[in-house]
């Protein structure tokens, strides 16, 4: 978790730099972001789609937190419109809750790109101060996933994996901007909906119970900007 955290700051860098030697204005088109964000999903299942295990009554599952660095970069169409996406990984794994709370990883190394564009309106008029709505399209590419300590034990599974899966996103936060060369802080809170799909196999290759989850996350960012 430390490699990737280290990996996606080092990215990030690697991004922004060369953009920070163009000319700062707090009017400029292009506006990067450097954030630490929080993932917060919930996780929940959703639907039994099928399975060929018995589950005690009550059974639920729940996915873990993770904390990222992020890069945000944004193209204003006009003072009040833009359009921007985001990079970086997140991890992640799902624990049982509810009837098996307590075991722990049914999926675990659940690596996700939680590739969003999403179309924002800005309110201007307030001076540095810029709040700002958005909504769009996110597809939650999963890189890695496998069955957990917990799969094992509790479902016989030889194997798992989390699905990628398109949904949506809103956000609302606020840009600040600090003097006048581009400099400014930022705030951003994003709510996902996205239901993917788990699938537990056993050694044939067999789907021994499959399940759709409500991973809606919440993606809480705060950072610093630069415009140009």
């Amino acid at each position: 978790m430390k490699a990737r955290f280290l990996t996606c700051a080092a990215g990030a860098l690697a991004l922004v730099m060369p953009m920070a030697a163009q000319a700062g204005t707090p009017d400029g088109k292009l506006q990067v972001k450097v954030l630490g964000t929080a993932v917060l999903p919930e996780g929940g299942i959703d639907e039994i789609r099928s399975a060929s295990v018995t589950l005690p009554a009550g059974t639920d599952t729940k996915a873990s937190d993770n904390y990222v660095p992020t890069v945000a970069i944004e193209y204003f169409v006009t003072p009040s419109i833009s359009v921007e996406t985001i990079c970086c990984t997140t991890a992640h794994h799902v624990d049982g809750s509810g009837a098996i709370a307590g075991v722990d990883k049914l999926l675990d190394d659940i690596l996700i790109v939680p590739a969003t564009f999403t179309l924002k309106y800005h309110l201007t008029g307030l001076g540095a101060v810029k709040p700002y709505i958005g909504a769009g399209p996110s597809y939650f590419l999963v890189l890695d996933s496998k069955v957990g300590s917990g799969g094992v034990a509790a479902l016989g599974a030889d194997s798992g994996k989390l699905k990628s899966k398109f949904g949506a996103a809103v956000q609302a936060g606020v840009d600040i901007a600090i003097g006048d060369q581009g400099f400014g802080l930022t705030v951003d809170a994003k709510r996902y909906f996205m239901k993917p799909i788990a699938a537990f196999y056993n050694a044939s290759g067999a789907t021994i119970l499959e399940t759709r989850h409500k991973l809606d996350p919440w993606v809480v960012s705060a950072g610093i900007s630069y415009r140009f």
